[in-house]
């Protein structure tokens, strides 16, 4: 405390709290790190990751059995599909399953195990982030019911988003018009947004209006449009040099690092509905003061634990002693 008050630590809290778009974004990061935002960032990436291997190569295979009679097309959006995931494309691309319906099969199985997993982490992820209790969480098994309903959505989604966003790397190559790659942007990111309805709504435990959802729904179809246009090409530019010194390790990194990325600006976007609906903003940053919206957020923390029935848990906070 005595060092909060000699660096005058209390006039820059009073400066973010009163000034709304400042305390907001300091409400949205803090409620993050309360949450534990960033290991959840890193669970979802690890799942993605044993994820997107087996996805992509299905995808790519799928591709060889449909698109046999034009193998232009296949190529051109190949290349531009697999352009947005860093470092990646060309190897799937160079150990595509065409042809094997046995390797097509192992790969829809685990896809669908990693699908499973990942959904699983999301949808603890997002009952975290709005205080959902245990008692009102889905059970394990109809959670893996609830994962694979939204599986089958969530693909088809993705893939349209990324033939959509195969034009826009395919136009590298100067093979679409300005208006094409207007028009794939648009589509990828309109694809983005119900893709980002459906995880939002489907797999949070409690009914939360669309009005809550939508802001959050917005930024993170933005910011993963972004992503897949642009995050994957700087991950690729850093890290290309380095392959010949780490081998499959810049692989293993750019991949990962993209990822995260990705995490982070989902779970991120479903804070700030998080926060805008629930009002846990401002907030105290340095201090033992505590406004209504710090205890809001303490409370939901807590009631997070109830896990039966017939449970309840109580916060009661002592009377602070007003400022000498």
């Amino acid at each position: 405390m005595d060092l909060v008050k000699a660096l005058n630590l209390q006039a820059i809290d009073r400066f973010q709290r009163e000034r709304k778009p400042i305390a907001f974004a300091i409400g949205v990061l803090k409620k993050y790190g309360e949450d534990q935002g960033g290991q959840l960032a890193a669970l979802m990436t690890y799942y993605g990751f044993i994820c997107i291997f087996p996805l992509l190569l299905v995808f790519v295979t799928i591709l060889g059995f449909v698109l046999q009679g034009d193998p232009t097309l296949k190529e051109q959006i190949v290349k531009g599909t697999l352009g947005q995931y860093p470092l990646i494309g060309e190897q799937i691309e160079r150990h595509s399953l065409s042809g094997s319906g046995l390797a097509l099969a192992v790969g829809l199985v685990l896809t669908l195990l990693g699908g499973l997993a990942i959904t699983n982490v999301v949808q603890f992820a997002l009952n975290r982030m709005w205080g959902i209790p245990y008692k009102r969480r889905p059970d394990f098994l109809m959670s893996r019911l609830l994962g694979l309903r939204l599986l089958a959505v969530l693909g088809l989604l993705t893939i349209v988003s990324s033939l959509a966003g195969g034009f826009v790397g395919a136009s590298e190559h100067g093979s679409v018009s300005a208006w094409q790659l207007v028009a794939g942007v648009l589509v990828s990111l309109l694809v983005n947004c119900v893709l980002f309805a459906a995880i939002f709504r489907v797999l949070t435990a409690a009914h939360i209006p669309w009005r809550d959802h939508a802001p959050g729904i917005a930024l993170a179809a933005v910011l993963f449009t972004a992503l897949q246009y642009f995050g994957g090409l700087y991950i690729s530019h850093e890290l290309e040099h380095t392959g010949p010194l780490y081998g499959s390790f810049a692989l293993v990194l750019g991949l990962l690092a993209w990822l995260y990325l990705c995490a982070h600006a989902t779970l991120l976007s479903v804070e700030v509905n998080v926060v805008r609906a629930h009002r846990l903003w401002p907030r105290t940053l340095f201090g033992e003061e505590l406004l209504e919206s710090d205890k809001r957020a303490i409370r939901a923390s807590a009631h997070i634990q109830e896990r039966v029935a017939s449970e309840r848990i109580h916060v009661h906070f002592d009377e602070q002693d007003p400022a000498p």
